[in-house]
């Protein structure tokens, strides 16, 4: 038996001890989801509803409350809770879905992932659930009736929580081994009253034999304590209770009859237990105690002020005995160890409120991991709309996903997103560096990435592009391993280079139609950023060069250059003519942005010191786009150091390089100088030549412009007072500083690029600050903030910014969390104040967290700029350029 949760994920990465085989892995919404449209609608966001989720059996995943599963998500565990108020147990989160939220996708529930291992060891998750009846109508029809300028309605502007009237319910899972599971059910009255509740902690398997993949499992009562579940794959695993409750059984079978959509194969459905419990339908579930969905029932009296606990433990076993004796001491266990592991993680000297943003951040970054299957080409079979060929995804068909994946949120975004994806992988390699890579490996094979070397973008449309930072992930995480390990991992970077350079030719064939290396993405993740939506179709015609476009695919070309250096310098010949093929692809895209001597519509504006976009007319004439964005800031992120040692090993590829250099001199005029050594002879690849880069800072550190006391914005403050207005055919286009939640509709109005401070963006620009301080070293200095006569270095201005992206979670000098602005729950009842949630993007004034709120998987890298940045000796970054939480000694 392994002694130490250190121990418990090398013997599952090393000696394939399957600790990870159950996790956090149910979705917490799969209702509402372009997998389970069935094409019965239009719109595949109110085909299937929070409503018919009762009674409509899914057939990709399952949901729940705190839940976890198997890693095929064959049996599933969850708590379903009643209040005796509501018209509805309640089994699952609720929320709006897209069409309506008035800020789109948004979950109208408080839960809080407290803690988690990496093997899932010990996890613990709070619910807060109001004795109050929860006002499901209310908070459709007052949402519905609001315009996107208003704010959200909340579940705390309700009277849900008047008086405290709310249980806090901690649920609690420990490992005794890797197929017995303690779970821990610990219900707080917080209200004045004495409490009558329900709670009913669920055992189900999915349904997988709806389309014959599997024989139909039997779940079935053993003894008054226990109930037993048989599957012919998984095997047998016994429910076992502490405490003796009335145990419940149906089927998890679709109820046609209650949906209008046929006759019901089986008198016992899926909606039973809201059925007996709360229509007390008392014939509604199976008298002879079996089924393939089961309960155990607890009606509680619960004091005012006071708690009850529930035990359980899950085993795999096809026997009946169970025992107690040890559960609590192997419970306080997992709890020290689960300490001990993140002691191990915190910086020195780091704050005990430090340490609480770094530790749920990271837990929040392991509970969203989920169990997403997808079988495109089943989907299509049964979709119901129009002819196949025209349905969504329809050439997809070779995408069949079945895998435990990092959720971007597991309730308002329950699938994967390919760049979200990659930010994931920061924070997570910092707690399991082997999950990290399996999850970059992932994305790069066969029945993921297109044969044509598409990645997909997410269910919705695969064909969207997301910015493609897949390789930046690769490299980090190639860096930190062989940081760690004192060797990097050369099969997984050989790995993924073989995917990745299909992908980065499926660019190059398919984003850069005019062949002029300026590419034409798309939206590329920043949603409603430009002037127009810029996946469709242009009311002016032509076409727009994209200053984010060849930002993001310069550095894509450095990452590559980096990879094959790497592989190269590890024994790998044949990966000689690479290096030089993606310096020379570095080369023509980064001088495309500004073609010296060239007509003045390209990327770079003389005048204003900044990229911009450039709208492509038909007949080849165009015009700047004159938005002062992250798309003009995202160019200066395409910077990438190259240690000498490298080249100095490689003296082929040297003489070629110098070849390249001279033969392209003129290209690389206004770009960083190919030619110049930095610190420690480095050679810098950059779009930014040293005046250009000292322009931009000028502007991005202005605090009138892009620096908000809480990070980068993704919009100048400029054009809150000077919105920038394009007029074509007597219509105008506009784009307004808007700091908060999107006052636009377009990809649904459910995020923000106009203003809001988003990390993902900030963490590309605290990287490049770092690149580029390895190149220029302590001489070169800018002033920050813009006219404070204040001179830092590159690498004082990532710190500066860091600190103001931590003061988003962090307690400021009256105690607020900026996070949480202005709701008084969250700032100052002791019960609220330090559970923190990570949101999808925060506001660009005041810090308040916006979006998808629930460890929207980008934002839990600020846990690892916390961890890289804090409290460590910086002064030997001058001899290693790779930016890691390893690249500098603790103190």
């Amino acid at each position: 038996m392994t002694k130490n949760e250190k121990q418990r994920l090398e013997a599952c990465a090393h000696e394939g001890i399957e600790w990870k085989k159950w996790g956090p892995y149910l979705s917490e919404r799969q209702w509402g989801t372009v997998r389970e449209d069935d094409g019965s609608t239009d719109n595949p966001w109110i085909s299937f509803s929070h409503d018919q989720s009762r009674a409509r059996t899914y057939k990709y995943g399952e949901d729940g409350i705190a839940g976890i599963s198997d890693d095929n998500q064959h049996l599933c565990f969850a708590l379903s809770l009643w209040n005796k108020k509501d018209p509805i147990l309640k089994e699952r989160l609720f929320g709006l879905s897209g069409p309506k939220g008035n800020h789109g996708e948004d979950v109208k529930e408080y839960y809080f992932y407290q803690d988690s291992t990496p093997t899932h060891s010990y996890m613990r998750y709070l619910y807060k659930y109001p004795l109050n009846e929860f006002p499901y109508q209310d908070l459709v029809d007052v949402n519905a009736a609001r315009s996107k300028k208003d704010f959200e309605y909340e579940l705390l502007d309700t009277n849900a929580f008047k008086e405290n009237n709310y249980l806090d319910v901690f649920v609690e899972y420990a490992k005794k081994d890797i197929n017995n599971i303690l779970i821990k059910i610990t219900a707080h009255n917080r209200g004045s009253k004495d409490a009558n509740v329900v709670l009913l902690p669920t055992l189900w398997f999915r349904n997988t034999w709806w389309n014959y993949k599997t024989i139909e499992p039997k779940i079935e009562l053993l003894d008054d304590n226990c109930i037993i579940a048989k599957h012919d794959f998984l095997g047998d695993y016994v429910l076992s209770a502490k405490e003796t409750p009335l145990w419940l059984f149906t089927n998890n079978e679709t109820n046609h009859e209650k949906l209008g959509t046929g006759n019901n194969s089986t008198k016992y459905v899926k909606d039973a237990f809201n059925e007996f419990i709360v229509e007390h339908k008392f014939d509604s579930v199976n008298p002879d105690n079996q089924g393939t969905k089961a309960a155990a029932m607890y009606d509680l009296e619960i004091p005012a002020g006071e708690s009850i606990e529930i035990s359980l433990t899950l085993k795999s076993t096809n026997r009946a005995k169970y025992s107690f004796k040890s559960f609590e001491e192997t419970l306080s266990l997992r709890k020290k160890e689960a300490d001990e592991f993140y002691n191990d993680i915190y910086p020195p000297d780091s704050s005990e409120d430090e340490q609480r943003i770094i530790r749920q951040g990271l837990a929040g970054m392991l509970w969203t991991k989920q169990y997403f299957e997808f079988d495109v080409s089943e989907w299509l079979d049964n979709y119901k709309g129009g002819p196949r060929k025209k349905l969504r995804n329809n050439d997809w068909e070779h995408l069949k996903n079945h895998d435990i994946i990092s959720m971007p949120d597991k309730w308002e975004y329950p699938w994967y997103a390919v760049w979200d994806s990659a930010f994931h992988t920061l924070p997570l390699s910092v707690v399991d560096p082997y999950f990290a890579k399996n999850q970059l490996e992932l994305f790069l094979q066969d029945n993921y990435l297109h044969p044509n070397g598409q990645i997909p973008a997410y269910e919705w449309s695969f064909n969207d592009v997301n910015p493609p930072v897949h390789a930046f992930a690769v490299v980090t995480l190639y860096k930190n391993n062989k940081q760690n390990h004192g060797k990097g991992d050369g099969k997984f970077l050989k790995t993924c280079f073989e995917g990745l350079n299909k992908n980065f030719y499926w660019w190059i064939n398919h984003k850069d139609p005019m062949k002029n290396n300026t590419f034409q993405g798309g939206f590329l993740g920043l949603d409603n950023i430009g002037v127009f939506d810029r996946s469709h179709e242009l009311p002016t015609g032509g076409h727009i060069e994209q200053s984010d476009g060849n930002g993001w695919m310069a550095l894509y070309a450095q990452n590559m250059l980096e990879i094959c250096l790497e592989l190269v310098r590890l024994g790998y010949e044949e990966y000689e003519e690479a290096v030089v093929d993606y310096y020379n692809h570095f080369l023509e895209i980064a001088s495309a942005m500004d073609k010296v001597g060239e007509n003045q519509d390209e990327m770079w504006d003389e005048e204003d010191q900044f990229f911009y976009d450039v709208l492509r007319f038909p007949d080849g004439s165009a015009t700047r786009l004159k938005v002062r964005s992250m798309v003009g800031l995202l160019p200066l992120c395409a910077s990438t150091v190259i240690e000498k040692q490298h080249l100095d090993l490689l003296p082929p590829i040297m003489e070629k390089y110098k070849y390249m250099i001279t033969r392209t001199k003129r290209l690389s005029k206004n770009i960083a100088s190919p030619f110049n050594q930095g610190e420690n002879d480095r050679r810098l690849l950059g779009i930014l030549s040293q005046e250009k880069l000292t322009a931009i800072l000028k502007t991005m550190l202005n605090e009138d412009e892009f620096l908000s006391e809480y990070g980068i914005r993704s919009l100048s403050k400029y054009h809150e007072k000077n919105p920038y207005i394009f007029s074509w055919n007597d219509e105008e286009f506009s784009v307004k500083y808007v700091p908060g939640e999107s006052d636009s509709s377009m990809f649904g109005g459910n995020s923000n690029w106009r203003g809001p401070i988003w990390m993902p963006t900030n963490t590309m620009i605290v990287r490049a600050l770092f690149q580029q301080y390895a190149f220029y070293g302590d001489d070169y200095k800018v002033e920050c903030p813009t006219g404070s006569g204040n001179m830092m270095t590159l690498l004082e201005v990532a710190i500066e910014i860091v600190n103001r992206l931590e003061k988003i979670f962090l307690k400021d000098e009256k105690n607020y969390r900026p996070v949480y602005g202005w709701y008084k729950h969250f700032q100052e009842d002791p019960n609220w104040e330090n559970n923190i949630l990570f949101y999808e993007y925060f506001h660009g004034d005041n810090g308040a967290g916006i979006g998808a709120s629930h460890q929207t998987g980008w934002t839990g890298v600020i846990s690892y700029l916390m961890l890289m940045f804090r409290t460590y000796n910086f002064d030997q970054l001058k001899d290693n350029a790779h930016w890691d939480e390893k690249t500098v000694k603790k103190q």
